[in-house]
């Protein structure tokens, strides 16, 4: 959303410690001059003509193909040019405003949106380098109805406070070759339909994974989506669930992890080509699943196995599902620098991504798959028709599936658990 990631949403975090560091010179600063949020048609006229910088993960063709998408109706319908400006890594784009604030720049940032969440707003947030409050006032947020829906107001534990607005919705969603699966189970345990069905929980994983050994894996470590796994594992293994909840230095690490670890070094030797390497990301996972070296995979995005097979990239036998007591899942975000010179545009740009037409377009597989965050069923009809599951697609999960979502922990526990992976089984 961070991706994440941002979102998916939410990229691969910076530490607090070296943000802080960068800060330790600088004097208070003022932030540039922003538009009258009580005015929203003031605020469109100012938007025309600038042009607005979007810091955002570009690791994915149909992320990138939806972005291009959204800067083209922008140009179209509010005279504003929108530059998608690729991450792979959204510290970076943190980085970046932290080094401008410590020179004292204030009005010329260089960016004017992050896609972002998780760690990297805390601590944007804390170092005050993000403009707001000012989500509330979209007229499009109240489709969200956060009165009813307090994820969209909410990341990974931390009230946003109006500073970033909501704009997809992701969960882990698992998928699999539906006759692969099959042929594996029938080789390696016989012909039941007991043993044909996929792994619900993440110990029915390990079982599974050693019984059909290469075929699942997981995407190295900071990747979001692998850094996502590490944390639907540790909720399911660990008995002190509660401490994720809260900052990662308020509990014993070791001992809320240590049947993390312990589950790892069980499931790694029996991984695609033994652990000994990973994929870079979820859609170099996807592409292993359909190059046929995986069997069983994962995602954050629910819609996304469907669209595979829409565009002929997984097999038609593709089916997805979510674990038995449900899967991780999130709100991702935009956030406005406190420098972004185009902040008239920005705001216009995220009022955008949270229309109906953007929703939508967002949430057809065809385009992306990632879910809205409108609550659809307060749309008028019309409206909501536009947001119509394909259920003839085999790969489609049902909606129904997604309301066992699991809250994500503290952001803190995020870098924690990355930087704990990496010493563990990244060789000096």
């Amino acid at each position: 959303m961070h991706h994440p990631l941002p979102g998916p949403a939410s990229r691969p975090t910076i530490r607090r410690a070296t943000l802080l560091a960068g800060l330790a010179l600088a004097a208070p600063l003022a932030a540039s001059a922003a538009p009258d949020l009580d005015d929203w048609s003031a605020v469109r006229d100012e938007a025309r003509g600038q042009t607005v910088y979007w810091n955002a993960w570009g690791g994915d063709t149909r992320t990138n193909g939806y972005i291009a998408w959204v800067a083209d109706r922008m140009a179209q319908a509010h005279d504003v040019e929108v530059v998608h400006v690729k991450l792979d890594d959204t510290s970076t784009a943190v980085s970046r405003v932290v080094t401008e604030k410590a020179a004292g720049n204030v009005d010329e940032g260089s960016i004017d949106l992050i896609w972002i969440n998780g760690e990297n707003f805390a601590a944007m947030q804390e170092l005050e380098l993000l403009y707001g409050p000012y989500a509330e006032a979209l007229p499009n947020f109240a489709l969200t109805r956060p009165e009813a829906n307090p994820e969209v107001v909410t990341d990974f534990t931390l009230p946003t406070g109006g500073f970033e607005s909501p704009w997809g919705k992701a969960q882990i969603t698992f998928y699999y070759d539906s006759d692969e699966l099959r042929g594996d189970s029938d080789e390696l345990r016989g012909d039941s339909e007991e043993v044909a069905k996929p792994p619900g929980s993440i110990e029915a994983l390990l079982d599974w994974a050693r019984a059909n050994p290469g075929r699942f894996t997981y995407p190295r470590i900071p990747d979001f989506t692998g850094s996502t796994f590490l944390k639907q594992a540790l909720i399911a293994l660990t008995e002190q669930r509660d401490a994720l909840y809260a900052p990662v230095e308020q509990s014993d690490f070791d001992t809320v992890t240590a049947p993390l670890w312990d589950y790892l070094d069980a499931l790694h030797p029996h991984l695609w080509r033994e652990g000994r390497q990973f994929p870079d990301s979820g859609p170099a996972l996807r592409g292993l699943m359909g190059d046929g070296e995986l069997v069983l995979a994962f995602t954050f995005y629910p819609s996304e196995p469907a669209a595979a097979v829409a565009d002929f990239e997984l097999p038609e036998s593709t089916r997805s599902y979510v674990l038995d007591e449900g899967t991780l899942g999130n709100v991702h975000f935009v956030a406005i620098p406190f420098n972004s010179p185009h902040k008239a545009g920005a705001l216009v740009l995220a009022d955008f991504l949270l229309s109906p037409e953007a929703q939508a377009h967002k949430q057809d597989p065809a385009v992306w798959g990632d879910r809205t965050v409108l609550d659809v069923a307060h749309l008028d009809e019309a409206t909501r028709a536009l947001f119509a599951i394909d259920a003839e697609n085999p790969a489609m999960l049902a909606p129904e599936a997604l309301h066992k979502t699991l809250a994500e922990p503290h952001p803190s526990w995020m870098t924690a658990l990355q930087e704990a992976w990496r010493e563990r089984y990244v060789a000096p």
